[in-house]
């Protein structure tokens, strides 16, 4: 298994608006086509105006097939025209991990 992780930094005031965004346009298509939803965070304490969500996958195969389904969807290009009209996005930091053999999460 390997984990998407991505954390979103926004501008001050936008990060609301675009959760809402996110939750009725991004969020049906993603759990559609990427399937393991691990979760979705915001920061209490440390670095605000930012979210962390993970996606789950067999393998970097698996998600690369997965993601080009779910682009090719016009909603995703919903989603994006949105997105951008809220100018919400400041910086986008894209990790995937794996876990170790110990790790509960496999």
């Amino acid at each position: 298994m390997i984990i998407d992780h991505r954390t979103y930094d926004f501008h001050p005031g936008k990060m609301k608006a675009w959760i809402a965004c996110y939750e009725e346009y991004a969020l049906p298509l993603q759990k559609k086509y990427l399937g393991n939803f691990i979760g979705f965070f915001t920061t209490e304490v440390g670095p605000i105006n930012q979210v962390t969500f993970m996606w789950g996958f067999e393998d970097a195969g698996d998600r690369e097939r997965r993601r080009a389904e779910m682009e090719a969807d016009p909603g995703w290009a919903e989603f994006g025209r949105r997105s951008a009209e809220l100018g919400a996005l400041k910086q986008q930091t894209d990790k995937l991990i794996r876990p170790v053999s110990f790790s509960p999460l496999q």
